[in-house]
Parts: structure tokens; C-alpha cells; sequence
């Protein structure tokens, strides 16, 4: 019996590890691959807290962490900066998901302004 390896292997298997078996021994042919796209970022607006006297702090910094993806002791920073300065930058990101941010904040009785990036 002069048979080939691989015939005398694929006879006792099912029929789709046959087709497997043949498969892996043709040859693969690789083709070059395609220039990436060039990304583009979308422009990123500014996220502003303003200072108010209506809202607690601790009530402020539970918003901030509720509805940004800042840390508890980030957003106390910005808390205080917001406090002292009368305004201070929450975050960055694009212009659909500041809106968002703005929406969010302005539910919670919260003034925050957005603005482009320089």
C-alpha cells in the first residue's frame, strides 16, 4: 500500500476533518495589505464647571463622579478650583458628548458651559 500520509489519515475521519486536512496543506497566498485610512479626530470642547452658592460640595462632587468618568479626589480638585476661580475644567472630549455632559449637569441644577479647544 503505497499511499500518501495524509490520505491514509483523512479515510478514518468524518468527512469535515478531511476537507480541514486537505485545506491545511495547500499553499496560502498573502496579499499585501491595504493602506490604513487616515484618522481624523473630531474637534474637543472644553467642559467648564461654574461656581454656585445654591449646591452643597459634596452634592457637587457626587455629580461630577456620577456623570464623568473623573475619580472622587479628581473631582473634589475640580470642585475646588470651581469654588476659587468661579470656574474650572472638568474635561475634554467632542462636541456631541459635551452637549451630553451639559444636559446632565444642567438636570442636576448645575451650571456648566462648554467651549472649543484652542
Amino acid at each position: 500500500m503505497n499511499e500518501h500520509p495524509d490520505q491514509a489519515k483523512t479515510e478514518n475521519q468524518p468527512p469535515h476533518t478531511q476537507k480541514a486536512v486537505k485545506k491545511a496543506s495547500t499553499a496560502i497566498q498573502v496579499r499585501p495589505a491595504a493602506p490604513l485610512p487616515v484618522q481624523r479626530l473630531l474637534p474637543q470642547f472644553r467642559v467648564l464647571l461654574h461656581n454656585d452658592a445654591q449646591n452643597d460640595v459634596t452634592f457637587v462632587v457626587r455629580a461630577i463622579v456620577e456623570l464623568t468618568p473623573l475619580s472622587a479626589p479628581s473631582a473634589r480638585d475640580v470642585m475646588l478650583a470651581a469654588h476659587a476661580a468661579g470656574v474650572a475644567l472638568v474635561l475634554t472630549t467632542h462636541k456631541e458628548r459635551a452637549e451630553l455632559y451639559q444636559e446632565q449637569f444642567a438636570s442636576k441644577g448645575l451650571t456648566v458651559t462648554i467651549e472649543p479647544e484652542a
